[in-house]
């Protein structure tokens, strides 16, 4: 397997297990370096601050699921395009994550979040 695809496994790996499977001590320990250096500007920097903040969120949102439409990888850089829904009523917003990995661990973050409009101007999809 080359390096890229393997990166790519290990980036869909820690978002099943933390994103849909909400396991985030296991994502976190299976998947994440020591450093974790986060560009969100809604979460705090570092690995527990991940840890805390994704905790709390699923316990508010135990229906939260990730669904991933495609991935791309250069190098140790995968980004990532998905549709990220709270429950089955939320319409949900498009991502894009990009995340950097050393070593086969990821350690930096950076993500754009594009809430699902209701009415689109064209006849295609968000994805």
């Amino acid at each position: 397997m080359s390096i890229q695809e393997e990166n790519k496994r290990i980036v869909r790996a820690f978002l099943e297990t933390v994103f849909n499977k909400h396991k985030v001590d296991e994502g976190m320990n299976a998947y994440v370096g020591d450093t974790y250096t986060q560009h969100n500007p809604g979460v705090a920097d570092g690995v527990e601050a991940f840890r805390e903040n994704f905790k709390k969120d699923f316990t508010e949102n135990p229906e939260s699921h990730f669904d991933i439409k495609r991935m791309f990888c250069e190098g140790d850089h995968v980004t990532v395009h998905a549709h990220w829904t709270q429950n089955k009523d939320d319409r949900g917003s498009a991502v894009m994550d990009i995340f950097r990995l050393e070593n086969g661990r990821i350690v930096e973050h950076w993500d754009v979040i594009q809430p699902m409009p209701e009415h689109i101007a064209h006849d295609n999809t968000m994805f």
